[in-house]
């Protein structure tokens, strides 16, 4: 069976059993997984405060450790000192080495995605014998240097310059990165530079033991930070630092692919990393809202709490959904271009990149829910959850990074619809022919007949098809209209990705609740209740967006096709899911 094209989504039915989620995890996913928590339980959790007290030192120890563990190696190939373990559980490890703390976050998902998996997917052989096995063990420590002081987003602008030596032996860097993470401990680094008046940036690699000056590489003073307090983060300067010439990364002229396709990694890790801390915020809340008493009863009793309750149960579970459903699709597609002939190197970066839109959608989604959790949680502890005394502030700190780094969310929202209409444009994924469809079909009348809808999520899935529907109609009008104008139509663009995030969210989390629960079970429930939320937030981002380029007739058919795209048969009883929810996880005590 060929498996599924990124993007696809949008304009396929997936049918349930083609999607993987959390529940069809092997003995020894499990095995990691139960490893991974138990030693941030017992290594971690009792030391919050050393974190938050900037114990940079600890949080290298703690490195370590995950290294001995094996930890550090998951996605490195089994001849370079990994595991050699697949997509989906370097996701799992992810998950769950970084639910505590943003500090020991940050400086996992630094060192074996954007510190390592540029070798692992572009350095030669020589390269990858040299320098992964210490990566992967532990050994060593990786950075990433890219950003610049004027240079974020357009990581392609830097001033950062290399220049071959007269003897063509060496590569003399100048200039100066900033933000870099793992800076202070870091032996591995991962730069890049313009080679002389290049277009485009090329990437190098170099270890700073083995530097012929180390006064070349500098480093400013750690960065005072709102969160990942103890996440070393320091500028890095080059002065006049030699590279020996096979330390170039790739191809000249090509770092600027290296680094988006290990961003498109790090978008989806990131979504991994903030799993945990949901489900960890949850817990917290619903312990707490059991324990603390007001009018002589809990406050898990009152209606605002129970809401509160099961929004925040309802978002860890969608993350999951889409998080483990994208992670699978990676690993298949990798497993495919093997299987092919390709080598794993380029199966791999074909693989993630193929999914590109998906990892971007997963970053904005689960980034933004973690930080509303976070701050729902402060909520629920009240006043304690503004003290440093309970574990909520600082969750709420580091929860607002993940909002930025891997690029903004407003950047990868920009993104996601710009890759699907390039796509679309080079025929790599046929948008046209659908929302031609769709035109067609809000000129015909109706159908007045009343569905069946006896059949578990059958309605869900029609609404969840007839929300595909609005984001042909509206992106597919709009294009119409700016044609090749349209990456400067911005406000249109995040309008048309909400609709996208939302659909594929959603339909993650119904077919996940459809291939594993029963109808009367509080999955089922919660993912008819995002589904809902997810309806009303399209419909307001679709409107807002059809008003602001459709006029007279086409905006009349079109806002009337939203109403129909947007109906439920049934209305679901939001007030009694959502109650549904918070009464199971109360009573039970955890997610």
């Amino acid at each position: 069976m060929a498996t599924l094209k990124g993007g696809e989504f949008l304009i396929k039915q997936i049918p349930a059993n083609e999607i993987f989620s959390i529940e069809e995890l092997n003995e020894e996913q499990k095995m990691l997984r139960d490893s991974a928590k138990e030693f941030i339980d017992r290594e971690v959790v009792p030391q919050r405060e050393r974190f938050e007290k900037k114990d940079y030192a600890f949080t290298e120890e703690t490195m370590r450790k995950l290294g001995d563990m094996g930890m550090l190696g998951i996605a490195v190939p089994e001849e370079y000192g990994g595991l050699g373990m697949g997509f989906v559980t370097t996701m799992l490890a992810c998950d769950y080495i970084s639910g505590t703390t943003g500090s020991l976050a940050t400086a996992y998902g630094a060192h074996t995605g954007i510190g390592t998996l540029p070798i692992v997917l572009y350095g030669t052989e020589e390269q990858k014998k040299k320098y992964l096995p210490d990566l992967a063990t532990g050994t060593k420590f990786g950075a990433y240097c890219l950003t610049e002081p004027d240079a974020g987003s357009d990581a392609n602008s830097g001033k950062t310059r290399a220049k071959l030596s007269e003897d063509g032996k060496h590569y003399i860097i100048n200039g100066q990165k900033m933000w870099i993470s793992n800076a202070g401990f870091a032996d591995t680094f991962t730069l890049f530079a313009k080679i002389d008046d290049d277009k485009n940036i090329t990437g190098f690699v170099i270890n700073r033991s083995e530097l012929e000056n180390p006064e070349s590489l500098t480093f400013g003073e750690e960065e005072h930070k709102l969160g990942i307090r103890a996440s070393s983060t320091r500028q890095v300067f080059f002065n006049d630092m030699k590279i020996p010439v096979e330390n170039l990364l790739g191809e000249r002229n090509n770092g600027f692919k290296i680094a988006l396709n290990a961003l498109n990694v790090g978008r989806i890790k990131l979504a991994a990393a903030c799993l945990d801390a949901q489900r960890r915020i949850l817990n917290h809340s619903i312990q707490y809202s059991n324990e603390r008493k007001q009018f002589n009863v809990s406050i898990s009793t009152f209606g605002a709490i129970r809401k509160k309750i099961a929004e925040m149960a309802t978002g860890v579970f969608v993350s999951e959904a889409g998080s483990y459903r994208a992670a699978k699709d990676v690993q298949d597609k990798i497993d495919e271009l093997v299987a092919g002939g390709l080598s794993h190197q380029e199966a791999e970066l074909k693989g993630v990149e193929e999914f590109a839109v998906e990892c971007s959608i997963l970053k904005v989604f689960v980034s933004d829910l973690a930080q509303h959790t976070a701050d729902e949680g402060i909520q629920v502890y009240g006043g304690m959850g503004f003290s440093e005394d309970t574990p909520m502030e600082a969750a709420w700190r580091d929860s607002r990074i993940s909002r930025i780094y891997e690029g903004t969310n407003e950047i990868n929202r920009l993104l996601a619809v710009g890759m699907l209409i390039k796509r679309a444009m080079k025929g790599e994924l046929d948008l046209l022919s659908p929302a031609m469809a769709i035109s067609k079909e809000l000129m015909g009348i109706p159908s007045f007949e009343v569905p069946d809808y006896s059949e578990f999520m059958s309605e869900e899935k029609a609404i969840i098809a007839n929300l595909k529907k609005v984001f042909l109609m509206v992106s597919g009008a709009a294009l119409q209209k700016y044609m090749m104008d349209i990456e400067k139509q911005q406000h249109l663009l995040l309008n048309a990705s909400e609709i996208l995030n939302q659909i594929y969210m959603a339909e993650s989390a119904v077919l996940r609740a459809e291939k594993h629960f029963s109808p009367d079970s509080v999955e089922a429930a919660m993912a008819q209740l995002n589904l809902y939320k997810a309806v009303e937030k399209i419909t307001v981002a679709a409107k807002e967006g059809i008003i602001s380029f459709a006029e007279g007739d086409e905006q009349r058919m079109m806002l009337s096709g939203l109403r129909r795209f947007t109906k439920y048969t049934n209305n679901p009883n939001v007030v009694a899911l959502t109650e549904k929810v918070a009464a199971h996880y109360i009573e039970k005590g955890n997610y």
